[in-house]
């Protein structure tokens, strides 16, 4: 300030920091000839190297600034100079004292009251402990989540082939596994920090970090985010679903919003505002996931009508009085006030964050004391592989997509597959030797594929336009030719698997809830049947043996997901083949003598069955291996090469872990540069 000049210069930050270690600055009285001299040892005295030689008080600068300028103007008095100059030079000198003086008191008590009451702004990365794979992107994981004081990280990790939550004290920087969250994913805090909420078995469940294993608090197919406000849990259950409201101690679930199907197919990721009363959520329509296909609404648990906000195709957060939300790649903050639910000012940027295309989840969390955590936005893997029999991988696979759904070719060298493509589905068959890609679905957002046993075609869901409902397409597996219609139903049709004699096509109608296995005859009218017309439960995923006298299916009969066998097409008999839950779908071996499914506890386990005069019975069932695949309530991406049953390919949990987990700590200052 006094010279005009830094104390340390250089061309770059690295050598204005070597300077400051190595050099000394130039004395004032270089540069300030009449800078009285002990000015200039009160300001070499503040830049000491070592802090101990340094002023130990904003209170000892002052004195010493304030004696300074005092003793110029005594000394002035007493000299009573006979010349004009230096009765000038002694005005300016005490000028400059009081100047001084003013001016450090100013910027003293600036400086110690920002430092007081606004902790510097501070970016760090966090780094998963060894041995635990973090678990951010795909309908069965989610962001980490900050506590509301910033003290503590809850995330989702894969440790041992196992998907659990593991908790992380940030002062400490200890991380714990969390027992009983076996497949735990989309965790959230309860206010004081002592509980979790999270998604797992189709549950929204409730934990005490004091101890106990978690508490089911109410049914979610396949629950897509959590927000907790006093005694009361907002969450959505299903993909299709509005939110739900449910007491934090258990009890019946009530809806809080209902989706106008004629806008949207889903509401999901709820954020409660700091009243415990009003909150914040994203509606999307499954059709596309741009700006103009989804917004965030505020809306009162009590009901009324929802109040638009912004479009933003991503969750929300709010914290520090601003809204954070995704826009065009980017982690956008904007001041919002809670009480009049309305945006104010302009926008800023705070970096590119990582979101989830499927479910349109932004992988960032922030505390309600300016602590900020997000995942940089890049290039994800999505790994597909070949394991052998016993879980070791054999070779690679050339499929680096997100995929949602893969079924081998009759001949095991293709696969057809849906894989993400911006935000829609899309129908590719992939040569498994070669790598080549034929996009058999360009401008339709696909779901589901089954193979023709010629494996000369594929059908596929495709869902119409405007509408969440799905029709049912076949199409040449080389892609030539234009798709044929063969379901038009109000329904969200998904095919399943198609029959070894063609004279059938399986398919799965509904939504959870409401989910029920139809047959599809190739041949006649092909006027679709129930597998079992009296059903009042879920039954789904129904795959036919090779031949054609069986069908193993998925149901929820008992409560939880269990796998049955039942004769096909009348479905006539019943036979339980799991016990304590499994994530479908299942596979059958070509001579259909062996029946493969992921059971609940992450293992693959190959069945034995053997039938007799009409009769199934099961002869042997055990694990092969824990299954590398990642799992879920909606779809498990796997595959059994059929002919020996010696072969498995699926996806693997999206590798994200290139991408750094930034987390800044009074976030809200970057705001004000």
């Amino acid at each position: 300030m006094l010279t005009g000049r830094r104390a340390f210069a250089g061309k770059s930050q690295l050598s204005v920091a070597s300077a400051i270690l190595e050099k000394e600055p130039e004395p004032l009285s270089a540069l300030k000839p009449m800078t009285p001299p002990a000015l200039d040892h009160t300001i070499r005295k503040c830049l000491a190297k070592d802090a101990e030689e340094r002023w130990q008080s904003a209170s000892d600068l002052k004195s010493e600034l304030l004696w300074i300028s005092q003793s110029s103007g005594e000394a002035a008095i007493r000299r009573r100079p006979r010349v004009t100059v230096s009765r000038w030079r002694n005005g300016v000198l005490l000028a400059t004292g009081a100047l001084l003086l003013a001016t450090a008191t100013a910027l003293i008590t600036y400086i110690s009251s920002n430092r007081l009451n606004s902790p510097p702004l501070v970016r760090s990365v966090i780094l998963p402990p060894p041995q635990v794979t973090l678990l951010t992107l795909g309908d069965n994981a989610g962001a980490p989540a900050i506590s509301r004081d910033g003290s503590k990280l809850v995330f989702v990790g894969m440790a041992d082939g196992k998907q659990m939550l593991f908790l992380r004290h940030l002062d400490a920087g200890t991380t714990e596994p969390l027992p009983g969250t076996g497949n735990g994913k989309f965790p959230f805090w309860s206010p004081d920090g002592k509980s979790l909420g999270f998604f797992a078995d189709e549950q929204l469940k409730k934990l005490e970090l004091s101890g106990g294993p978690p508490v089911s608090l109410a049914p979610a197919s396949d629950g897509r985010g959590g927000s907790w406000a006093g005694e009361v849990i907002l969450f959505a259950p299903d993909i299709y679903e509005g939110i739900y409201r449910v007491p934090a101690t258990g009890g019946k679930a009530v809806t809080v919003t209902k989706v106008d199907r004629s806008q949207h197919s889903t509401h999901r990721w709820p954020l409660f505002l700091p009243d415990g009363k009003h909150f914040l959520y994203l509606a999307a329509r499954h059709t596309g996931s741009q700006e103009g296909n989804a917004e965030v609404y505020a809306a009162s648990i009590d009901g009324g009508t929802a109040k638009l906000i912004l479009h933003s195709s991503g969750s929300v957060l709010f914290s520090s009085g601003n809204l954070l939300y995704f826009r065009e790649g980017s982690l956008m903050a904007q001041e919002f006030d809670p009480d009049r639910l309305e945006l104010r000012g302009g926008a800023t940027p705070i970096g590119s964050v990582l979101r989830e295309g499927g479910n349109w989840g932004i992988i960032a969390s922030a505390s309600q004391n300016g602590v900020l955590l997000y995942q940089s936005a890049g290039e994800v893997s999505y790994p597909v592989i070949w394991t052998d029999r016993n879980g070791r991988r054999i070779g690679p696979v050339p499929i680096t997509d997100q995929l949602v759904d893969l079924h081998l070719s009759p001949d095991q060298t293709r696969a057809a597959t849906v894989r993400f493509s911006g935000a829609h589905g899309q129908v590719v068959v992939f040569d498994l030797k070669s790598g080549a890609q034929t996009k058999i679905t360009f401008g339709e957002d696909a779901w589901y594929v089954a193979w023709s046993p010629d494996g000369k075609r594929v059908a596929f869901s495709a869902m119409k336009a405007g509408s969440t409902n799905t029709n049912v397409y076949i199409k040449r597996a080389d892609g030539a030719g234009e798709p044929e219609l063969l379901v038009s139903a109000d329904e969200i049709d998904a095919p399943e698997d198609w029959t070894r004699d063609g004279r059938y096509l399986v398919i799965t109608r509904g939504s959870a809830g409401s989910q029920k296995i139809w047959v599809v005859p190739m041949f006649g009218d092909r006027k679709p049947f129930p597998l079992f017309p009296n059903a009042t439960f879920d039954h789904f995923a129904g795959r036919v043996s090779p031949d054609g006298k069986w069908i193993a299916y998925a149901s929820r009969e008992s409560g939880a997901i269990e796998l049955y066998v039942t004769s096909f097409p009348n479905g006539v008999g019943k036979w339980q083949i799991s016990s304590g839950g499994a994530a479908y779908p299942e596979a059958w071996k070509a001579d259909t003598k062996e029946l493969y499914f992921i059971a609940k506890d992450g293992n693959m386990i190959a069945v034995s069955v053997r039938e007799s005069a009409g009769s199934f019975a099961i002869q042997d069932m055990r694990p092969l291996f824990r299954s590398p695949f990642l799992t879920g309530p909606v779809n498990t991406v796997f595959d059994v090469d059929p002919k020996d049953g010696r072969r498995f390919i699926g996806s693997t949990a999206p590798d994200s872990s290139s991408l750094p987990l930034n987390m800044i700590t009074n976030w809200t200052a970057q705001l004000k540069k």
